[in-house]
């Protein structure tokens, strides 16, 4: 069985798009079989999406576990000078990444990484809703990543479902970054926030 965060070369593919609005902007993704949350906007990057009210201008913003890039180019459209960066292992999730910042008319560099292993530079922001499915040694070592990739003052914005262990998360959190902070629980999702 294949996930949405291993590349299946042998899964047909079956191109979809699907429309969504965000703050009444309206997006277009083309999306596939063997990426995650193909055919619509997953709650969970929602409301991660709506915790984040203002990006300044030039910020550095990395989309790290971007699937087919819907969390980074909402983003992007929506804060037009920021700088987005975004990553993912599953290359027929980033060539998806790669049309649908052409789809939505933004601009941002796409990068096929396992976790930061191709990344360079700092961020002021990083944000993830995270392949919880992996288990804990890959998601402690993406936050611990994270927390190294950040510049002063930086954050890391994430979406966990509370019975995926929102709660740990936050204690594990909590033993490195300056400030931890849950924006958001909505229908099982908790939106953390923290601060370097």
């Amino acid at each position: 069985m294949s996930h949405y965060y291993q590349y299946d070369p042998t899964l047909k593919s079956e191109l979809k798009t699907y429309q969504t609005t965000v703050r009444g902007v309206s997006f277009s993704f083309l999306s596939d079989r063997g990426v995650f949350s193909q055919d619509h906007l997953d709650y969970g990057s929602k409301v991660l999406i709506e915790s984040i009210e203002v990006l300044s201008p030039g910020i550095k913003v990395l989309d790290m576990g971007s699937g087919i890039g819907v969390v980074g180019i909402i983003l992007k459209k929506l804060f037009k000078e920021i700088e987005l960066t975004q990553a993912d292992v599953n290359l027929r999730a980033i060539e998806l990444n790669k049309e649908n910042l052409k789809l939505n008319q933004v601009e941002g560099e796409v990068i096929e990484s396992n976790l930061f292993e191709k990344i360079n530079g700092s961020f002021d922001l990083i944000v993830s809703n995270p392949p919880i499915r992996t288990g804990k040694e890959v998601i402690y070592k993406l936050y611990m990543d994270a927390y190294h990739r950040l510049l002063d003052d930086g954050v890391l914005a994430i979406v966990v479902r509370k019975q995926q262990g929102a709660k740990s998360t936050i204690t594990y959190l909590e033993t490195f970054f300056k400030s931890v902070k849950v924006v958001t629980k909505s229908k099982g999702f908790y939106v953390i926030h923290a601060y370097k």
